[in-house]
């Protein structure tokens, strides 16, 4: 096994549209501290780079997410603005 193939195993790369599977394997009500500890191996690949799920999580100022969709709130807050496309585009404009 080379070198790359054991980093594999210690990181996953998830695309931003497959958040939410990795968002329902957490416990809730949890905290951003242990979000940070359970998702610094996971990667996300946005329209425009990636992103560290774990550092982006452990910057969050709320004391407590209660559900997947208010960490989803937070982390997509969180993300830069060309995260999932160009900006000022919708997918009705012509």
């Amino acid at each position: 096994m080379s070198l790359e193939d054991v980093t594999d195993l210690m990181t996953r790369t998830i695309r931003l549209n497959r958040l939410d599977g990795v968002l329902s394997e957490l416990e809730y009500p949890t905290d951003p501290s242990t979000v940070a500890a359970a998702c610094e191996d996971v990667t996300v690949r946005l329209a425009d780079g990636e992103v560290n799920l774990g550092e982006t999580v452990s910057g969050s100022d709320a004391a407590e997410f209660a559900s997947a969709e208010e960490l989803r709130t937070e982390l997509m807050s969180r993300l830069p603005r060309r995260a999932v496309g160009e900006p000022f585009q919708s997918d009705g404009d012509a």
